[in-house]
């Protein structure tokens, strides 16, 4: 079985499909998936999908892409997190790239706001769930200055380089791959993509985003991780059943879940 390590089963293009959606997993053999918040106002939703469906999981968290938002702080964070369905911490990190208005003023509140993030990770003991873009220099300096090494997690949608990859194994998280993976453009991430151990390798979607080729362009859902892991398989020369067994014993590892 496969398991989709990070979706957004909450948003529009998802949540009006849901039944049909849960169905394609079934029929794809994606038996779990965690459903991932993005900020506190619509972390009820996630939460709600996590506590009506057994394979669904939920995450806590507020992203860097959400300027105009409840900003989290530490109690509150470990507060949610407590709930027995919410498995990590996050959606956080740091993204550079789409970062508006004064750079010094934006990149510093995103900054404030991962290391809120690290902080009530390491005290509800909830992984860390990261994003990085164009900004992995800090997201790595960050991690270590808050000793996330304590609690670990994962760096989602992963698109840097092998170097950056190497460091974040290093502080014990582990590297998730999307569809972005099975992109004609993508080479030079095929590379890591091959040389993450395999113990510390996670596949995902980011649905309703990235869908994987054969279905680039049409909307993401769970169960098109398939593809994904049946890409890297060949990319590393294994069979689709090691790779997805693989997989699957690194999210129960990596989000403290007995199987």
């Amino acid at each position: 079985m496969y398991i989709d390590s990070h979706c957004h089963l909450d948003f529009p293009e998802l949540a009006q499909d849901l039944d049909a959606i849960l169905a394609r997993m079934r029929e794809n053999r994606v038996d779990r998936a965690l459903c991932v918040s993005v900020t506190l106002e619509d972390f009820p939703r996630v939460l709600a999908l996590a506590q009506a469906h057994e394979n669904l999981y939920a995450s806590v968290g507020v992203h860097p892409d959400y300027p105009d938002c409840l900003e989290p702080d530490v109690p509150t964070l470990v507060r949610l997190a407590a709930h027995p369905r919410i498995i990590a911490t996050g959606e956080t990190g740091l993204d550079y790239f789409r970062a508006e208005g004064d750079p010094a003023q934006t990149h510093e509140w995103q900054r404030e706001r991962f290391r809120v993030h690290i902080r009530a990770a390491r005290q509800s003991g909830k992984p860390l769930i990261v994003h990085t873009r164009s900004a992995s220099a800090d997201t790595l300096a960050i991690l270590k200055e808050e000793g996330a090494d304590a609690i670990g997690g994962v760096m989602h949608c992963f698109t840097e380089t092998w170097e950056v990859a190497r460091a974040a194994l290093d502080l014990g998280f582990y590297i998730s791959m999307s569809g972005i993976v099975t992109f004609r453009s993508a080479q030079s991430l095929r590379e890591v993509a091959a040389a993450v151990p395999l113990d510390r390798l996670l596949i995902e979607t980011d649905s309703p985003y990235l869908a994987p080729v054969p279905h680039r362009g049409k909307t993401n859902e769970p169960g098109l991780v398939r593809h994904v892991g049946e890409f890297i398989a060949q990319l590393r020369g294994l069979d689709a059943e090691s790779l997805a067994d693989a997989t699957t014993a690194n999210f129960f590892r990596c989000f403290r879940i007995d199987a």
